[in-house]
């Protein structure tokens, strides 16, 4: 299938009580729905995965980090999501712990939750199926995984590396 390709950072931010943080998205993709911070790297002026993170932390929650603040826990790539892109996705844990919840803003508001309470937010289908699994599976390690989504149908995750 021939889609655009999109690249982009997630940021897996935890308050000091383990909790983490979700932006409730205004916006597309995802609009309505619960996910990690992020956003698509700026691909035209060759920005890296790091520097997309760092930038979108700062623009988003209000952090300045550092490339050394961030710790890569996986790439997932996704073949079709929804049927309008294909996608390459970064998740980075950030290190540093937050003390409040950031403001709202264009994107969407936040909101803390414990992991047991993720099972009962509206979140992305990918998000449900393998990557908050991967994520507590592999936090402080890596993975890669892939995924080829069928609108309508189930997706096919390939667990590439762990």
């Amino acid at each position: 299938m021939k889609l655009p390709h999109q690249i982009a950072t997630l940021l897996y931010c935890f308050n000091e009580s383990g909790d983490v943080l979700l932006l409730h998205r205004r916006q597309e993709p995802n609009a309505g729905l619960w996910s990690p911070p992020g956003g698509k790297l700026k691909t035209e002026y060759g920005e890296s995965p790091y520097a997309c993170a760092c930038r979108e932390a700062f623009e988003e929650i209000g952090i300045a980090l550092a490339p050394s603040d961030l710790h890569l826990t996986g790439i997932v790539s996704e073949y079709g999501y929804s049927g309008t892109a294909h996608w390459l996705i970064f998740l980075f844990e950030v290190r540093t712990r937050l003390r409040q919840l950031p403001p709202p803003h264009r994107e969407g508001a936040f909101g803390f939750f414990s992991q047991a309470a993720l099972h009962d937010l509206p979140l992305p289908s990918t998000d449900r199926e393998q990557l908050w699994p991967l994520f507590w599976k592999h936090r402080g390690g890596y993975f890669a995984a892939h995924c080829h989504c069928h609108p309508g149908g189930p997706d096919v995750w390939t667990l590439e590396e762990s």
